[in-house]
């Protein structure tokens, strides 16, 4: 058995359709600001693998919420981790871009220098960090710019805006890779089941859509799918600040993950597809 912690997450959606018989733990049950709880939880249950698709990912707010941030993103999943060394099961850690700096335009990789720009990130990278040192079999899978028809994302955002506007500023200098949330929950499946098997495969991963590309140029794909007719201006970050500064650059190098498992970086514009559809048929 399988043990989410999450249940009504962007991922831990995907997660209950392609795993009926896991087990999902939402916040009644395991509320991550309760580390401890947590790794009762995986001590009592004893699952054959833990995936945390669970986290804190408010990334302005997490700016005047730092305590919450750390806790949820950091103490707990370190939490998890050593519960799951003690069993010497594996667990699967979502993790963020925003571990980088952002610099430059060549796609990070696992191993290059981490320096994140704010509160989010570094509380992301404190879980990586605990995970990490807890001895468990485990994965780090950084992601980017995760999008599916449930909760908030970037798709429902323009989707939402695009009935009552017939033209935006979006900005174009932030350039990543869109990320299915179905794409992401069937890694973290694969990848944990290997890794219930073979402990070497242990390590950090990243796994983003391709291509690569800005948020203008996701808008326009978007509003072109969906038949809004939403003309597109591009604008510098500087334009639109906000609390928490974004990487310039969320390119991610995954040639590990297609290397050890066999998963190739999917192709979000046919993912996007699909999941204008699904929210086609919701409505």
């Amino acid at each position: 058995m399988i043990l989410v912690f999450g249940k009504t997450g962007q991922v831990a959606r995907e997660l209950a359709r392609i795993l009926p018989d896991a087990r999902f733990l939402g916040r009644d049950e395991a509320d991550l600001t309760r580390p401890a709880d947590c790794a009762a939880q995986i001590a009592a249950l004893r699952p054959d693998a833990v995936i945390n698709a669970a986290a804190y990912t408010a990334v302005d707010a997490a700016e005047t919420d730092e305590p919450t941030a750390a806790t949820v993103n950091g103490a707990a999943p370190t939490a998890m981790a050593q519960a799951c060394a003690d069993l010497n099961i594996p667990i699967v850690q979502i993790s963020t871009d925003y571990v980088f700096n952002g610099a430059g335009e060549v796609p990070f990789s696992p191993a290059d220098p981490t320096a994140p720009l704010g509160v989010y990130g570094w509380t992301k990278l404190a879980g990586e960090q605990g995970v990490i040192a807890s001895g468990a079999p485990y994965a780090i899978l950084r992601t980017s710019w995760v999008f599916s028809a449930h909760g908030g994302n970037f798709v429902k955002t323009m989707l939402r805006l695009s009935e009552t506007r017939d033209a935006l500023t979006i900005v174009a200098d932030q350039v990543g890779g869109p990320t299915p949330a179905r794409a992401i929950a069937e890694a973290c499946v694969i990848i944990a089941r290997r890794l219930t098997d073979d402990a070497s495969a242990s390590g950090t991963y990243h796994f983003s859509g391709a291509p690569d590309v800005s948020w203008a140029d996701f808008a326009r794909e978007i509003f072109t799918q969906a038949g809004r007719n939403v003309a597109v201006t591009d604008i510098p970050s500087a334009d639109y600040p906000t609390p928490a500064k974004r990487p310039a650059n969320s390119r991610l190098n995954c040639a590990a993950t297609a290397d050890v498992f066999g998963i190739d970086r999917p192709a979000w514009r046919s993912e996007l597809s699909a999941v204008l559809t699904e929210l086609k048929d919701v409505v």
